[in-house]
């Protein structure tokens, strides 16, 4: 599965109201739609927005660069007493 490094630069509406000209941010998504989603929730993450609240990202979602998703095995570690 390859992620890819995404970046937004553009106007954030919240229920198809205008809220801000200018919001950036970036994101490691599998596809656009997935990085869309995942800058959304960061936006209501920041501006304390609730979960149900409508946020849309009308302009252009850039891919910057990809990498390999590494699966890597973490042993269990057991503390002893």
């Amino acid at each position: 599965m390859q992620l890819h490094k995404y970046y937004y630069d553009g106007p954030v509406k919240i229920f198809d109201q205008c809220v801000s000209d200018h919001w950036n941010g970036e994101t490691t998504a599998i596809s656009e739609s997935k990085a869309r989603s995942n800058l959304s929730y960061r936006y209501k993450k920041t501006h304390n927005l609730v979960a149900s609240t409508k946020v849309t990202l009308p302009g252009e979602i850039k891919m910057i660069e990809w990498k390999e998703k590494k699966h890597e095995h973490i042993p269990w570690q057991f503390s002893q007493k």
